[in-house]
C-alpha cells in the first residue's frame, strides 16, 4: 500500500495509518479475523490493470471491452475513440457521480429549510442574520416574516438546481468573481443549473456521442462550477441558517471520546439532518433517564466523517455531543471497539461490508438516507424532513435496546486517546478574527509572514501510502514553510486527529506563520469543515481577490488533494481548475494513457483558465511545487 513512495515502509514502520488508534484497532480486527479495508488492499494491488489505471479501458458497449495499446496496434477503441477521449470520458462520468451526490445533499438542505419554516421539523431558524443576508443577495424580500423569507429562499434555491440555458444561473451571477465569469463565458464553460449539467455530461458519455477530449474536459469544468454555486454554496448557507454559522471553538477528536458505559449513537456520512434531530432529542432529561434505567450512564452522540464534521463545526462539546472519531478509514476500526450501539449511515462513505462488524461487535447498522443500502441491513429510514423527529426517537430506542445486549455480550476495547482541535472556521469567522476586515491578512501576506494560502480539500486513500500519511506530512511541510492551510473533507479530519488543527501545532509552523498564529490565537490549519465546504472556501478566496481587485488566478493561493479517493473530490478539483488555481493531486488520476489530455490538464489549461494540475506522491516534492507556485504569484503581484 506504499509502493509509490520509496522507503515509506521504513518511515512508517509498516503501520497501516499515521494514527495510533487506527493501528491499535487494526491489530484487533486482524486478530479477530474480520475482513477490513487494509487487508483487502494488497490482494487488489497485485491484480490491478494498467489499462484501467491509465484510463484507457472502456466497457460501455457490447463491441468492447476495449483497451488501447499501441504496442499491439490497438491505438483506437473499436468505435474509433482515441486514448485522450477515452480517458476523459471515464473522468467525466466519474465526476458526475460527485456532482450528483452534492446535488442530492443540496436538495435535502433546501427542502428541509422549507419544511422547517412551515413548522414541520424539529429544527428552527438559528441564524436569522444569515437568512436575511442570503435572501437579500438573491432578491428575496426580507420585510416579511422570517418563515416567509425562508420558504421563498428555499423555493429559489430549489429552482436554481434546474436553472436553464437561456438565463445565467443567479447563484453564479451573484457569488462568482467578475473576472472569472468573463473567463468562463469566453471559454464557453459558463454553466446552467446543476441538474442540466448532470444530464448533459452523462448523455455525452454514451457510446458514439462525444469523442473529443477537449469538449468533455469543458463539460467537466462546467459541472465543477455548477456544483459549487448551484449545490455546495447554497446548502452550506442553509445549514448555517438552520444550525448556526460556524465559529471557532475547541473540540475533541479520536476514538478516546467513546465511553462504552453510555449508549453511543454514531452518525456517519455527509448530511446532518438526522444527527442534529437526535442531538436535540437526546438533550431531553426524560430520554437520558430511559438510558439510565437500562443500565447506561446516558446517551451520547458521536460524529464520524463528514456528518460528524458538520456537527463539530456548529456544536459545542457537551454531555450529549462528544466529538468526531475521524475519517472513513477509521470506520471499521471504531466499530471494532465494541462501544458503538447505533451506526447510522447517510448519503456516502459507508463501506458495504459492515454486516460482519454488526454481528461480531454488537453494533446495530441503520440507514437514514435513501442512497445508502448495506447488504444484510434491513433497518432503512429514508430521510424525510417531516419524519426526522420520529426517526431520531427510533434510533434512541434501538440504541437503548442494543446497549442491553452489548453490555452483556461484548468486552469493549477503546483506545485511550483524545486529541483537541479548533473547529468552526468560516469566512465570517476568519474576517471577525481579523477585526472585521481583510487588511490584516493582506498585510501579513505582503510582509511575507504568510507566503500564501493552500486549500487542502481531500479524502483519504491507501493508494499512495498509509492512512493519512501524505495528507499529514504534506501539511507539516507547508506550515513549516509559512503557508497557511484552510482544510476540508476527510483530510481535514485526519489533520484534526493528528493535532495540526490544535493551537499547539503553531510550534511546528515557520517563524512567520507562527507569529501570526500567536497574534490571532489560531492554529496553522484552519478547519473549514467538509468537502462540501469547498464552496465556503471559495467565498473566502473570492473575498480576498475582490479586496485586492485581482482575478483569483493571480493570488498566492493553491489547492491540494494529497490523498483524494473518489468522485466528490474530482469534481471539486474541476472547480479549482476552472477557478484558476494550481491544483495538486495525489495519487495520479487515471488519465496517463491520454498524452494530449495530460498536456491539457498539466500545461495548456493554465493559458485558458489560469489553473493547472500538478502531480506528486512525495510530501516534500509536492510542497516544493506548491511553494514555487505561490512565490511566482507573489512576484507577479509585486509582494
Amino acid at each position: 500500500m506504499a509502493k509509490s513512495i520509496p522507503g515509506i515502509e521504513e518511515l512508517t514502520d509498516g503501520k497501516v495509518s499515521v494514527h495510533e488508534t487506527v493501528n491499535e484497532m487494526y491489530e484487533k480486527i486482524h486478530q479477530d479475523g474480520l475482513s477490513n479495508v487494509f487487508d483487502r488492499f494488497d490482494p487488489q494491488e497485485k491484480i490491478r490493470c494498467g489499462f484501467c489505471s491509465d484510463g484507457v479501458s472502456c466497457q460501455l458497449c457490447t463491441n468492447g471491452p476495449c483497451r488501447i495499446s499501441e504496442k499491439v496496434g490497438a491505438d483506437l477503441g473499436d468505435c474509433g475513440i482515441d486514448p485522450d477521449a477515452m480517458a476523459m470520458r471515464n473522468m467525466l462520468l466519474r465526476n458526475i457521480m460527485g456532482t450528483s451526490t452534492y446535488a442530492h445533499h443540496a436538495y435535502n438542505a433546501f427542502r428541509t429549510l422549507k419544511s422547517t419554516a412551515e413548522g414541520k421539523t424539529p429544527f428552527g431558524i438559528t441564524d436569522e442574520e444569515k437568512l436575511n443576508w442570503m435572501a437579500e443577495a438573491v432578491g428575496v424580500d426580507t420585510s416579511q416574516s422570517k418563515e416567509e423569507v425562508a420558504i421563498q429562499l428555499a423555493d429559489f434555491l430549489i429552482d436554481q438546481l434546474s436553472s436553464d440555458y437561456d438565463d445565467p444561473p443567479a447563484m453564479v451571477e451573484i457569488f462568482a468573481p467578475e473576472p472569472r465569469k468573463q473567463v468562463w463565458q469566453d471559454l464557453a464553460i459558463y454553466p446552467a443549473g446543476v441538474m442540466h449539467e448532470i444530464k448533459d455530461a452523462t448523455a455525452s458519455c454514451l457510446t458514439n456521442v462525444d469523442g473529443d477530449h477537449v469538449s468533455m474536459a469543458k463539460k467537466a469544468l462546467r459541472a465543477g462550477i455548477a456544483t459549487i454555486y448551484g449545490a455546495q454554496l447554497g446548502l452550506e448557507m442553509v445549514q448555517d441558517i438552520l444550525f448556526g454559522t460556524p465559529t471557532p471553538h475547541e473540540v475533541d477528536t479520536d476514538m478516546g471520546i467513546l465511553d462504552p458505559d453510555y449508549v453511543n449513537i454514531m452518525f456517519n456520512g455527509h448530511e446532518p439532518w438526522t444527527a442534529v434531530a437526535t442531538i436535540y432529542a437526546a438533550r431531553d432529561p426524560q430520554i437520558q433517564q430511559k438510558a439510565k434505567d437500562a443500565g447506561a450512564k446516558g446517551i451520547r452522540i458521536i460524529g464520524s466523517i463528514e456528518t460528524g464534521q458538520e456537527l463539530l463545526q456548529r456544536f459545542e462539546i457537551d454531555e450529549v455531543f462528544r466529538g468526531l472519531i475521524g475519517n472513513w478509514l477509521a470506520i471499521e476500526p471504531v466499530l471494532a471497539t465494541g462501544a458503538v450501539d447505533i451506526f447510522a449511515m447517510d448519503e456516502n462513505c459507508s463501506p458495504p461490508n459492515l454486516k460482519p462488524y454488526e454481528e461480531k461487535y454488537q453494533v446495530k447498522l441503520v440507514s437514514v438516507n435513501d442512497l445508502v443500502r448495506i447488504p444484510g441491513v434491513e433497518d432503512n429510514y429514508d430521510y424525510k424532513p417531516t419524519e426526522v423527529a420520529d426517526t431520531a426517537q427510533k434510533l434512541i430506542d434501538m440504541g437503548i435496546e442494543n446497549f442491553k445486549q452489548r453490555s452483556e455480550n461484548v468486552t469493549p476495547h477503546v483506545p485511550q486517546r483524545i486529541q483537541k482541535a479548533i473547529s468552526g472556521f468560516s469566512t465570517e469567522a476568519v474576517v471577525n478574527a481579523l477585526g472585521g476586515k481583510l487588511d490584516p491578512l493582506v498585510d501579513v501576506l505582503k510582509a511575507g509572514s504568510i507566503k500564501g494560502v493552500v486549500g487542502l480539500v481531500n479524502c483519504t486513500s491507501l493508494a499512495n501510502g498509509p492512512h493519512d500519511y501524505m495528507t499529514v506530512n504534506l501539511a507539516k511541510e507547508l506550515i513549516k514553510r509559512d503557508i497557511l492551510i484552510v482544510s476540508g473533507g476527510c483530510g481535514n479530519h485526519g489533520l484534526e486527529v493528528a493535532g495540526l488543527a490544535d493551537l499547539k501545532a503553531m510550534e511546528q509552523a515557520g517563524d512567520g506563520l507562527r507569529a501570526v498564529c500567536e497574534q490571532l490565537n489560531i492554529p496553522p490549519v484552519l478547519s473549514f469543515g467538509t468537502c462540501t465546504d469547498t464552496g465556503r472556501i471559495s467565498m473566502l478566496v473570492t473575498e480576498l481577490a475582490n479586496f485586492l481587485e485581482v482575478d483569483t488566478a493571480q493570488l498566492p493561493v493553491a489547492v491540494t488533494a494529497p490523498q483524494y479517493l473518489e468522485q466528490k473530490a474530482t469534481i471539486d478539483a474541476m472547480f479549482a481548475l476552472a477557478y484558476g488555481l494550481y491544483t495538486h493531486l495525489s495519487p495520479t488520476p487515471p488519465v496517463a494513457g491520454g498524452p494530449k489530455l495530460v498536456k491539457l490538464l498539466t500545461d495548456d489549461l493554465e493559458d485558458l483558465t489560469g489553473g493547472k494540475v500538478a502531480l506528486g506522491n512525495n510530501p516534500q516534492e509536492a510542497a516544493d511545487g506548491i511553494e514555487a507556485h505561490i512565490m511566482k504569484k507573489r512576484e507577479e503581484l509585486g509582494i
